[in-house]
C-alpha cells in the first residue's frame, strides 16, 4: 500500500496545477502516482466540483467507486440529509483503512470551501526530497496522510517556515 496524502490549495486551480506537476515528476521516477483525485469549488459555486484520473489501472489504483464515495461523503450526503447518510455510514468501515474516519471527513469539509480545492494522492515510490523542492512555495497545506507521526512532521516542516513540533 503506499501513501495517502490530502493537500488543500488556496485557489480552484491548484490541485490541478499540483497534479499536472506530479504526473511530470512521475515520468521523471521521482515519484509513483497509484491513483489520484482532486475537489476545486469555484468561487460563486453551490458545491465542489470532482475529477479523478482515468488512465490508471492495476495495484494501487483505488476505483471509481471509492472516489465516489469519498467525495460523497465529503460534500454531497450533507445535503441528501440523514436518511441517505445513514445508509452510506455501513459502507464507510473500509475507508478508515486509509485514515477516513469522521475527523478526517470534518477537516476536509472545513478546509475546502469555495476558491480552493483539494488534491487526494495515493502514492508511493517517491524521492522525497527532489519532490519537496518542486513544491515549495506552492501554498499546499497537507490536510490528512496515514504516514506515521515522525515522517508527517517532516513533511509538515517542509512546506512551512517555522518547525512543527
Amino acid at each position: 500500500m503506499g501513501t495517502f496524502t490530502v493537500w488543500k490549495f488556496d485557489s480552484a486551480d491548484g490541485a490541478a496545477d499540483a497534479l499536472a506537476k506530479l504526473e511530470r515528476l512521475q515520468k521523471e521516477q521521482l515519484i509513483q502516482i497509484n491513483d489520484a483525485a482532486y475537489v476545486y469549488w469555484p468561487e460563486g459555486q453551490k458545491k465542489p466540483k470532482t475529477k479523478q484520473l482515468h488512465h490508471l489501472a492495476g495495484m494501487g489504483a483505488l476505483g471509481g467507486s471509492f472516489w465516489g464515495l469519498l467525495f460523497g461523503l465529503l460534500f454531497f450526503v450533507p445535503l441528501l440529509g440523514l436518511a441517505v447518510g445513514a445508509a452510506v455510514g455501513a459502507a464507510t468501515g473500509a475507508m478508515t483503512d486509509v485514515g477516513i474516519d469522521d475527523d478526517f471527513i470534518r477537516e476536509v469539509r472545513e478546509n475546502v470551501t469555495p476558491g480552493t480545492s483539494a488534491l487526494f494522492l495515493m502514492s508511493s515510490q517517491a524521492v522525497v526530497d527532489k519532490v519537496l523542492e518542486e513544491f515549495k512555495g506552492s501554498g499546499a497545506t497537507l490536510i490528512s496522510t496515514n504516514l506515521s507521526s515522525e515522517q508527517e512532521v517532516r513533511l509538515r516542516e517542509a512546506f512551512s517556515e517555522t518547525e512543527v513540533v
